[in-house]
């Protein structure tokens, strides 16, 4: 049985004139729907009894386009209509900077070079897009490589690699079957890269973007070893809006940065254009990759081991954005900052990584999740404005990670209270065993060590008790951030620098009442935690084994 309400919307002025309708099913689910009621000559407002009763059904029964995107599977199929349609979309050369002093392709080059750094993913893919429309301008066979090096670290741990090599594995099968060439090479890009360069008389070398210190440090040492007639372009294929154009300085919080970035949205959130199979084929090919033997050949930590609910790559990706746009976007504005509820979209691997575009997510968020109103909005604001304020922070500030990079008025209000006395004192051992007396903490780093992501409200509390456990706030800073790199499935990424430092020392955050040990910095306790959600249900889940 239905009950339909209708009442005239403001919100749709610039549409024909619109009712909306909403729709109250038997299990008492409303649904809001905006249906055209209104006669094209006279205005007035006509519908038989005959239309109520055939739209109502319509409203009850799903099109049979509506149940084919509910099938397993439809978002891929989806995507891939999108590509194919727009195909033809131009390249807003604003998402690049030319690093060199020429930006013309080498003459008598046999192929124009994309190095894969930190977008591991064929389509939606910028970057692989100005390296495509380059060597077809030349008529020239295009390649991809990527450097493979693993620095000799407690953060190089088989979690991270395994995820990153099996993701590049599922780009060089793409790639293949675009008559696109992939190298996986091994070493330093700088040491490597050139040479490589010049082996294969490639005439230009397009690259992505990351602003953080080592791979900066990797195209730094790229472009002085390039021979000068080499075009070193950058494209900015993470973010929605590229870094450098969002702002041009360092933005002090969300609200300095969100204007700047939505009235750009309309200029750089388009639909993707398709990577197609390239039409000029390479006289020297790859050399294929045993992805199981290179794997297994790395030194890494493989105490920190595979996770099993994430699947590498973008095929990975997708399905887990589809799940998210059918099961839980309608549940994220009010349930995202329950640890209990299935509520986040959980696509940060796959961002991190750059197995899956930002920009596709929220292209399809918007065109799949419209029915969920405000949710949308939320959503958005994280992945967008917060998530790209973080490459800002790290970009224009080089000491991202370290206390000498907060605020002047953080720094000061830390050091005031360095030498307070601390409830409770914890060693890095400790900490990392989950050996605290506060089941909740202890609970989300068990999380965080066994499935590879702490729920996201949990980072906050998670970093803050590390500054109120610890001798001072560079030891609470070292830990927090050792602990996210190692552990976490998405760390060592600007979002993982930008949440310690917000949690320890108060970046993109404002002064609060002063208090021991944090001055400050925001506080955040255990009985505001109860006041959130179910505490004691989560502490159970999450109660640490053997860690």
């Amino acid at each position: 049985m239905l009950l339909c309400v209708c009442r005239s919307s403001a919100l749709f002025s610039s549409a024909p004139t619109r009712l909306l309708r909403l729709v109250v099913h038997s299990d008492h689910r409303p649904t809001s729907v905006l249906c055209p009621l209104t006669d094209s000559l006279t205005g007035q407002i006509i519908m038989s009894d005959r239309k109520r009763k055939s739209k109502a059904a319509a409203a009850e029964q799903p099109s049979a386009k509506q149940q084919k995107l509910r099938a397993a599977g439809w978002l891929e199929e989806l995507v891939k209509e999108h590509r194919v349609e727009n195909k033809e979309v131009k390249f807003n050369k604003k998402r690049l900077r030319v690093l060199s002093d020429t930006d013309q392709i080498k003459q008598d080059s046999e192929g124009v070079l994309y190095w894969m750094l930190r977008d591991h993913r064929v389509q939606d893919n910028w970057a692989l897009v100005h390296a495509q429309r380059l060597a077809l301008k030349k008529n020239l066979p295009l390649h991809v490589c990527f450097c493979l090096v693993v620095p000799k670290s407690e953060l190089s741990t088989l979690r991270h690699y395994s995820f990153m090599l099996k993701g590049l594995e599922e780009v060089a099968t793409e790639c293949k079957a675009l008559d696109i060439q992939f190298h996986l090479l091994h070493g330093s890009a700088g040491d490597v890269l050139p040479g490589f360069v010049s082996d294969r008389s490639l005439g230009a070398v397009v690259t992505d973007f990351s602003p953080l210190r080592e791979p900066l440090q990797w195209l730094e040492d790229v472009k002085k070893a390039l021979p000068e007639d080499i075009p070193l372009i950058q494209v900015d294929a993470h973010n929605i809006v590229p870094c450098w154009v969002a702002s041009p300085k360092l933005e002090y919080a969300a609200r300095t940065i969100r204007t700047k970035i939505t009235k750009l949205l309309p200029e750089f959130l388009k639909e993707f254009p398709l990577v197609e199979k390239h039409s000029h084929t390479a006289t020297k090919t790859a050399k294929p990759v045993d992805w199981e033997k290179t794997l297994a050949s790395l030194q890494v930590d493989r105490a920190v081991g595979e996770t099993e609910w994430a699947q590498p790559g973008t095929k990975g990706g997708l399905a887990m954005l589809e799940s998210f746009i059918d099961v839980r976007l309608k549940l994220f504005d009010t349930k995202r900052n329950d640890p209990n509820a299935a509520a986040l979209s959980q696509l940060s691997p796959w961002i991190r990584f750059g197995h899956l575009s930002a920009q596709r997510v929220v292209l399809q968020v918007q065109h799949s999740g419209k029915s969920a109103g405000h949710t949308v909005t939320s959503f958005i604001e994280e992945l967008v404005v917060r998530r790209e304020l973080t490459d800002n922070f790290c970009f224009y500030n080089k000491k991202y990670d370290s206390v000498e990079g907060a605020y002047v008025w953080a720094q000061k209000t830390l050091k005031d209270h360095a030498k307070d006395k601390r409830p409770y004192l914890y060693t890095r051992e400790q900490l990392e065993k989950a050996k605290t007396h506060d089941k909740l903490w202890n609970g989300a780093q068990y999380q965080m060590v066994s499935e590879g992501k702490m729920h996201g409200f949990l980072r906050m509390y998670w970093a803050k008790k590390i500054l109120e456990w610890t001798s001072s706030p560079e030891e609470a800073l070292s830990i927090a951030l050792y602990l996210n790199d190692r552990y976490e499935l998405d760390g060592q990424d600007p979002n993982g620098f930008v949440g310690c430092m917000w949690s320890i020392c108060g970046i993109h955050d404002q002064g609060w009442k002063e208090r021991e040990v944090f001055g400050k910095i925001r506080y955040m306790n255990y009985k505001g935690c109860l006041r959130k959600f179910d505490v004691a249900r989560f502490e159970k889940k999450y109660s640490p084994k053997n860690l």
